[in-house]
């Protein structure tokens, strides 16, 4: 659930907004965007993946965090490097590694061709 806008860090793009797709921010008087609709937010992390400035953070819950949880500090959350750690895990960023390189994952083993059944089976 999404729990934190920095307006220190936002750069008002409006990405968190267009790939937003139950559409929770609204865009401020200055620009940076509201959390306006934090029930209808899905927890899918796309508005924290596409943040170019790393000034989202979506708690990984169901429901919003309690009003006195640190996951709504912004100082918090930038303290313990969780502002935006979803962007940087996935290595998207300038300079990171991508996270598709060091995923954990089964062994997937060497990829077969199938080949076409013949014609009249």
């Amino acid at each position: 659930m999404i729990e934190v806008v920095s307006a220190s860090r936002c750069v008002t793009c409006d990405v968190c907004i267009a790939v937003c797709p139950t559409n929770v921010f609204d865009r401020g008087a200055d620009g940076v965007p509201v959390i306006a609709r934090q029930s209808d937010c899905q927890t899918c992390f796309m508005c924290e993946a596409h943040c170019p400035a790393d000034a989202l953070f979506v708690a990984p819950l169901t429901h919003p965090a309690p009003p006195d949880s640190p996951l709504r500090d912004e100082d918090h959350v930038t303290d313990t490097g969780l502002l935006g750690s979803y962007r940087k895990e996935l290595g998207w960023g300038r300079g990171r590694k991508s996270g598709a390189r060091t995923a954990v994952g089964p062994e997937l083993g060497r990829a077969r061709i199938t080949p076409a059944p013949a014609q009249g089976e």
